[in-house]
């Protein structure tokens, strides 16, 4: 195995206790198995910390962590970077689920390619809907003026590269990804879009579902290059 290709998935969950299961595993069971899982329990009052015990006690590569009280995902994910030992940071959230190919087939990416970071399609949960649409095939930089076109959970980047921008900004209590993605571009990083569905995205009762008035905020001041003061 090789030690220099390992790969970081960081998970944060909060009351997660009926996807996490499915999303856990979708992880645990890649063919590409030099990875580490870290997920924290961002104050969770449900089973959530009682699941990831019995995770950890199953799988070595399971590492959890557990936040007092719900701080969010900008500074969750922060946290599990520094704790993080691989090379390669990826994301998976904790009500979607990864096709068991997906890191090795963006790990091989990354290795035959220019790009220190890339993301894949994704299929919607319970449909056949890939996203992005028609906007994946739009030029990076300019799209990204209008929306985020890119899958936070199919991320996958140097972890050098991550922390030379400073990680995830935590200005952004939302729309992290959106800044995380519009900085990489801004400083000339491009992203390696894989057009291949290698993730299903639930987009029922999520963050993005529920706090649409808070998303569009964060999301406008990207956009508008703005800090935040919501």
């Amino acid at each position: 195995m090789d030690k220099a290709k390992k790969i970081s998935v960081m998970m944060s969950c909060f009351n997660s206790e009926e996807t996490l299961p499915n999303s856990i595993e979708s992880i645990l069971n890649q063919t590409y198995t030099n990875l580490e899982l870290l997920i924290v329990d961002d104050g969770s009052t449900d089973k959530t910390f009682k699941i990831l015990k019995q995770y950890q006690e199953l799988d070595e590569r399971v590492k959890i962590f557990k936040n007092q009280k719900n701080i969010g995902l900008t500074k969750s994910l922060n946290i599990l970077i520094k704790h993080s030992t691989g090379k390669y940071l990826a994301r998976q959230d904790s009500d979607d689920v990864s096709f068991d190919r997906r890191l090795s087939e963006q790990i091989n990416f990354l290795c035959n390619s220019k790009y220190k970071v890339c993301t894949t399609r994704a299929e919607v949960l319970d449909t056949t809907n890939k996203i992005p649409g028609y906007s994946f095939y739009f030029p990076q930089k300019f799209i990204t003026k209008f929306k985020n076109p890119f899958i936070h959970g199919t991320l996958l980047i140097e972890k050098e590269l991550m922390n030379s921008i400073g990680g995830y900004d935590e200005d952004f209590y939302f729309a992290q990804d959106y800044k995380l993605f519009s900085d990489l571009l801004s400083q000339n990083y491009s992203i390696g879009a894989i057009n291949k569905v290698l993730y299903k995205l639930n987009m029922r009762n999520n963050i993005s579902s529920n706090m649409k008035k808070e998303q569009k905020y964060y999301a406008d001041c990207v956009r508008k290059n703005l800090k935040p003061n919501y």
